[in-house]
């Protein structure tokens, strides 16, 4: 495969990882109007699954879309899962209820799950040695950089696109068009349907320069489904945890069925002839360091962003404006450091390159932790960005370590397990988060209903006064400002901790060049990425 092709694929993997990037956080930017929309913030149990099942398919489809990746033509799968999170987005932005909305954002969450191992896979074949680590650091930057320009263009719709005025002025604001149009966070939405549909059209002009080629197999849909469905009661387990009033199931029944569907899942997965996620690759070190480090990771990101939006509305009472240039930042940070990492591997090793970033990480969660509503702006978005510029750092050595170990005939479910072990703690970070701050919210919440409880945290000068007392509601909104403070404080120092324990497997995550080698004497040359090893040398 000439240069010039290699370029063109990489393009078209790139644009499609850059579509789910901008995904993952422009929803967090509108999940505050989606929640004045169709819920409250007293739902906010019910409505986290507006994100969490958008995780919980996008971390089941990995694992199949990489298996896919390593049998079938990988234009195609890309071509298919892009399509099925158009789907997804037009029917998100056409939901006139929670649950309306949480049904679309899990089919969703297949396509977007689908197109990051199948871009990660894609560019393992692409490329070769030192130019193999730089493309997957693109593939990366393009994840984050699209995160990073999540957050404005959240805002951007949010404030632009407010049809509501136009079509009272048309006569029309009571009808049902302005029910899909008018809600601004609609739009959110349906803007990635055309976006996908641009990245499908490319991908396809791309497509004739990769091998047809496929292998026999199908794919191990009840293991997923096992997975699955163990990965949801566990993350709803998590959610209710001290919820008031918890009815069957409640959280000890979902966390048993968990185990139960989880061992069952383990079982058939080590019986199954080709399984859904082979946990018999986990025998290999560094393979497994990589997905263990990933896991640790995508736990600090999740409290990071999840934080940090919370941050911004419930501390600081800002709103999408803020909020786009705090989570910018961090996203854009994870972008410059994934980018820099792929050209950093040439002269540092993945371990040493991922200290780094841990390091890096670890001093701007520290910074976040004490961050207060009184503190300066600028001071939260450094740490963020210095978290991000560390996260970033640990992205593409990771992922190079893993498919490098494996081998070229596992690069689709190489790229998948490190993926799914970032997502599943993200997935694991976001309902802890979801579990322990709806249960703060509840608690602190008495004071808006018990003038007992009310008067006991106001001034002395202000107890007794009715709650509709303007200096009561600013002195209210100020306690509860440092409250969510420190809550937040907490959860950022809890990430820490998670972040200090990651550098143990990171130790363990080998040699990843002299892994390289290997895989090539192997056999695994029948790649379009290895006819040529001066242009792949070449193509980055």
């Amino acid at each position: 495969m000439s240069r010039r092709d290699r370029l063109l694929l990489l393009a078209a993997l790139s644009g499609g990882a850059l579509l789910v990037g901008v995904e993952l956080l422009i929803t967090a930017v509108a999940l505050p109007a989606i929640l004045a929309d169709l819920a409250g913030w007293t739902e906010l149990r019910r409505a986290s699954w507006i994100v969490n099942g958008y995780a919980l398919t996008y971390i089941a489809a990995m694992p199949l879309a990489g298996r896919a990746a390593d049998r079938y033509g990988l234009p195609r799968l890309f071509i298919l899962a892009l399509a099925v999170f158009a789907l997804g987005s037009v029917l998100s932005g056409m939901a006139q209820t929670l649950d309306q909305l949480i049904a679309a954002r899990i089919l969703q969450g297949i396509g977007a799950g689908a197109v990051v191992p199948l871009a990660t896979a894609g560019a393992s074949h692409l490329f070769d040695g030192p130019s193999r680590a730089r493309a997957l650091g693109v593939v990366g930057a393009f994840t984050f950089l699209g995160m990073a320009l999540g957050p404005f263009a959240g805002a951007t719709v949010l404030q632009s696109l407010q049809l509501g005025p136009a079509l009272t002025t048309a006569g029309t604001g009571e009808s049902p068009l302005a029910t899909l149009l008018a809600p601004s966070w609609r739009w959110i939405f349906y803007l990635g349907a055309p976006l996908a549909t641009l990245s499908i059209i490319y991908t396809w002009a791309a497509a004739p320069a990769w091998p047809r080629t496929s292998t026999r197999g199908g794919l191990d849909v009840f293991g997923a489904s096992l997975f699955t469905a163990a990965l949801a009661a566990g993350l709803l387990g998590l959610t209710r945890l001290g919820e008031p009033g918890t009815g069957f199931p409640g959280p000890a029944v979902l966390g048993l069925a968990a185990l139960l569907l989880g061992v069952a899942a383990i079982a058939w997965n080590l019986r199954a002839p080709d399984p859904f996620l082979d946990l018999r690759l986990l025998r290999d070190r560094i393979f497994s360091a990589a997905v263990l480090l990933s896991l640790l990771t995508g736990y600090a990101l999740a409290t990071a962003i999840i934080g940090a939006a919370v941050f911004v509305d419930r501390v600081r009472y800002a709103g999408p404006h803020e909020q786009q240039v705090v989570l910018g930042a961090l996203a854009l940070a994870m972008a410059v450091g994934a980018l820099g990492a792929g050209f950093a591997m040439r002269y540092l090793s993945a371990v040493l390159l991922s200290l780094v970033g841990l390091a890096l990480s670890i001093g701007g969660l520290l910074l976040v932790a004490g961050v207060g509503p009184e503190t300066d702006r600028n001071l939260l978005i450094g740490g963020l960005a210095l978290f991000g510029l560390g996260f970033g750092l640990t992205v593409t050595p990771r992922s190079t370590a893993a498919v490098e170990a494996l081998g070229r005939a596992s690069f689709g479910i190489a790229s998948a397990g490190v993926t799914v072990a970032r997502m599943a703690g993200m997935a694991v970070g976001l309902a802890v988060l979801t579990g322990f701050g709806s249960r703060r919210i509840e608690s602190l919440s008495v004071v808006l209903v018990d003038p007992v409880a009310r008067d006991a945290v106001l001034p002395p000068d202000l107890q007794g006064r009715p709650l509709q007392d303007g200096l009561v509601v600013d002195a209210l909104e100020a306690w509860a400002s440092q409250q969510a403070a420190s809550i937040l404080s907490g959860l950022f120092l809890v990430a820490t901790a998670v972040l200090v324990v990651a550098i143990l497997p990171t130790l363990f995550m080998g040699n990843a060049a002299r892994r390289t080698d290997e895989g090539i004497l192997r056999g695994d040359e029948h790649s379009p990425g290895t006819d040529d090893g001066s242009e792949a040398a070449l193509a980055l």
